[in-house]
């Protein structure tokens, strides 16, 4: 019997989709997509969802997906990539999912140059829960737990962990950027593209950093939690470049 794989034209899913007005991870699905389509990696992408508002991306994106339990995403993205090294791996986990129950997961992975892609969206706060404390909230930050605000000493400072695993030597590749403007927005498509193009490559582990808006746990309209990002968050966590090995990988690769 002869199979026929029928594999779309495009990624994304024409739906209405169940995120917050604002909510910047409709945006980077939009992003993943046409990425996926431009470098024509659909056929054997494989993307792992969270535990986290973005658990429902199998419903907007249409390539192959599977559910990780909480802040496991790296180890399976591993597991796969290590048993089918063709496939195209990418672990999209937001901050309570990556930094807080996923964290030796993150580290590890990192540590090992795993070749895979991590996107990792950093709201500063546990979105789909309601609203507690992650460990990227800001200092001074009011959230469901913390409703006084971040106090460092009670509850510590916020955790910059892409710039912890960027200084790792299995790290070909590693940037935070936005999506609070069209400039910011266009920023992180030419990073997630980078990181596709590392893993493409075979030159280690990647991860993108995007600082996202989540106007609904702010308690903001979507402009104000725009302007919040870009003036608030990006004092604590700079857009930019954390490190770029990639040519040092190609000649170690010889």
């Amino acid at each position: 019997m002869e199979l026929i794989n029928k594999w779309p034209e495009y990624h994304k899913k024409d739906v209405v989709s169940h995120y917050c007005p604002g909510c910047g991870h409709g945006i980077v699905h939009r992003i993943v997509a046409e990425l996926l389509e431009e470098m024509d990696l659909g056929k054997k992408a494989y993307l792992v969802c969270p535990a986290g508002c973005a658990v429902l991306a199998y419903l907007y994106l249409d390539f192959d997906i599977i559910e990780s339990a909480h802040g496991r995403g790296t180890a399976i993205a591993t597991g796969a990539k290590r048993a089918n090294p063709d496939l195209f791996v990418i672990s999209y986990q937001g901050d309570g999912d990556l930094s807080a129950i996923g964290t030796a997961e993150t580290i590890h992975s990192a540590n090992r140059g795993e070749n895979i892609c991590v996107i990792f969206i950093n709201n500063a706060v546990y979105g789909m829960t309601g609203g507690q404390m992650a460990p990227t909230s800001l200092l001074g930050q009011s959230t469901m737990t913390s409703p006084m605000g971040r106090n460092p000493e009670v509850d510590g400072y916020p955790l910059h962990i892409t710039d912890v695993v960027a200084q790792f030597p299995g790290v070909a590749y590693a940037e935070r950027v936005t999506v609070s403007s069209p400039a910011g927005v266009k920023k992180t498509k030419k990073a997630i593209r980078n990181a596709f193009l590392t893993q493409q490559e075979g030159l280690g582990y990647s991860i993108v950093e995007v600082l996202s808006p989540c106007p609904t746990n702010w308690k903001m309209d979507p402009v104000t939690a725009c302007k919040w990002v870009d003036n608030e968050m990006t004092k604590e966590y700079k857009p930019g470049l954390l490190t770029d090995k990639r040519e040092e990988k190609r000649k170690e690769k010889g």
